[in-house]
């Protein structure tokens, strides 16, 4: 059924093309109402219309707070056209029909996120505008509702023929009720956030599609990459891609694996990641030295994966990224010469993040399962001086020890569990991840190590069950070990690892990563 409007309400924050919009309404005929801001700018543009306070006999008032909370206003869009009793009341009232509303939203997201304070964010909570685009939805049946200017182009092109379609007033209805459910969810985050709700009664998550992937993790499933409002932080929903094909479900993934670890460095840092695990990490005076300890763990794993790096990629390290395939480099930025170098790869992906030193946003981790959802912190946990954690054993670590230990602990938040992790105070030497039990983590994490173990630090991102792992460690030659502790076979670890003469640290804290 074609609906062909002859009265349009506009009233729009976003006013991109809305003048053009309102021309080609024009053209056919058809009688616009319009709000504030809107009405100025159409009416300066030439374009005839109705303020408002002249349709609805009432002027704006309280600030612009009430302008279309009227009868006439809902009454016009809300009859039912073909309803008699509808029509004897629209009759009765002097109500005459709306049969479009093109309505976007106060900029409540744009006011939160210039830091304005508590008043102004408020007053730019919308109330007229969600409400009419909800009895215009509502009412799809015969009233036409556009909240997206994308959206224009393609109501003039079916006007033309004739009129609105029903199934695109339904299809523009969905997108309405999308909307105001995005718009509303973000208050809410709001005001949750102001006031340390960690864990609402309910919870409703504002996201946009930012685009299609071509499939998921596999080919037969399909996939979209959507975005949060109001990220403050650097992330892949934030990232420019400056080269490459388009990312991959998988690809993006693996990019927030990489950068929750480089993340965690000051020094310039290198971490090579396959299938969301780093195969390789390390730091260095530069990033072209801690690029070439990081490749060392695993270079046959490294094939095929992501590099994310701390610093900007200069010509040294693009050369030698470019002598391997990889999937994506991540970094704050890449200087033109690395761009050169890099973008004469066709398919490798290049993201260029900005900074990353700045402070982490306090969202929540979010788990899906069927049926629901599980909500976290996310896991920030840092060790503030390695030195003040408990040593149970017999054994104090040396200075090199606990640069090692600290290291290894980093890198274990970041590994799947159950995981091992063998370290020097600068890198990677083996990674052992997501066993079902720990000492075969241990024995993987040993044989991926291309260089003698004797000497270095282990991690566990959570306590031993057994001993079994600690004797494991101390045949490769482990000298000092890293976990939280707290399983009730406690004394018979710490007594393992004094018979072998290790140094132990207990943090009191675990890092299993699902």
């Amino acid at each position: 059924m074609k609906v062909m409007p002859k009265t349009a309400l506009i009233s729009v924050s976003d006013k991109s093309g809305i003048v053009e919009f309102a021309r080609g309404l024009k053209k056919h005929d058809v009688k616009i109402i319009s709000t504030g801001g809107t009405a100025k700018l159409l009416a300066e543009s030439g374009i005839d219309i109705i303020e408002i306070g002249d349709f609805t006999g009432f002027p704006e008032m309280l600030d612009g707070r009430v302008k279309t909370l009227h009868p006439k206003v809902h009454g016009g869009i809300l009859n039912i056209r073909d309803n008699e009793a509808h029509q004897a009341t629209m009759q009765e009232h002097g109500l005459e029909n709306i049969d479009m509303v093109v309505v976007n939203l106060y900029p409540f997201e744009a006011t939160v996120a210039k830091g304005a304070d508590h008043e102004e964010v408020v007053e730019n909570i919308d109330i007229g505008g969600p409400s009419m685009i909800r009895s215009a939805a509502k009412n799809h049946k015969f009233v036409t509702i556009v909240v997206d200017n994308g959206d224009f182009d393609r109501v003039l092109t079916e006007m033309d023929n004739g009129g609105t379609e029903l199934e695109t007033r339904i299809d523009l209805a969905r997108k309405a009720y999308s909307h105001t459910g995005v718009y509303d969810s973000i208050i809410a985050g709001y005001f949750n956030r102001k006031l340390g709700v960690k864990f609402p009664e309910e919870i409703a998550i504002p996201a946009r599609k930012k685009q299609p992937m071509r499939y998921g993790e596999n080919p037969h499933q399909e996939s979209a990459f959507y975005v949060k409002p109001l990220v403050n932080e650097a992330s892949v929903a934030t990232g420019r891609q400056l080269h490459g094909k388009e990312l991959s479900f998988n690809n993006i993934v693996d990019i927030q694996a990489t950068l929750e670890l480089i993340k965690e460095f000051r020094q310039p840092a290198v971490a090579i990641i396959k299938h969301t695990n780093p195969c390789g990490c390390a730091v260095g005076e530069t990033l072209s030295e801690a690029y070439d300890k990081a490749l060392e763990c695993d270079p046959v794993s490294a094939f095929g994966g992501i590099v994310g790096v701390n610093r900007e990629v200069d010509r040294e390290l693009a050369d030698k990224l470019s002598n391997i395939f990889l999937e994506v480099v991540l970094a704050p930025s890449f200087s033109e010469d690395a761009l050169e170098v890099l973008q004469a790869k066709k398919n490798i992906r290049l993201i260029e993040l900005g900074d990353i030193t700045g402070g982490r946003d306090n969202e929540l981790d979010i788990k899906n399962v069927t049926g629901g959802i599980l909500l976290q912190d996310r896991d920030l946990h840092e060790i503030e001086d390695i030195r003040k954690l408990d040593i149970p054993t017999d054994r104090k670590p040396t200075k090199e020890e606990y640069e090692a230990l600290n290291f290894a602990w980093i890198v274990a938040k970041h590994v799947k569990s159950n995981a091992i992790i063998y370290t020097k105070a600068d890198r990677t030497i083996g990674v052992g991840a997501g066993q079902m039990s720990r000492v075969d983590s241990s024995k993987i994490a040993a044989s991926k190590a291309k260089t003698d173990l004797k000497g270095a630090a282990m991690a566990s991102d959570a306590f031993f069950p057994f001993r079994d792992s600690v004797d494991e460690a101390a045949e490769r030659g482990i000298t000092a070990i890293i976990s939280p502790g707290g399983s009730i076979r406690d004394e018979e670890v710490i007594t393992a690892a004094n018979e072998h003469g290790i140094a132990m640290v207990f943090t009191g804290v675990r890092h299993f990563k699902h």
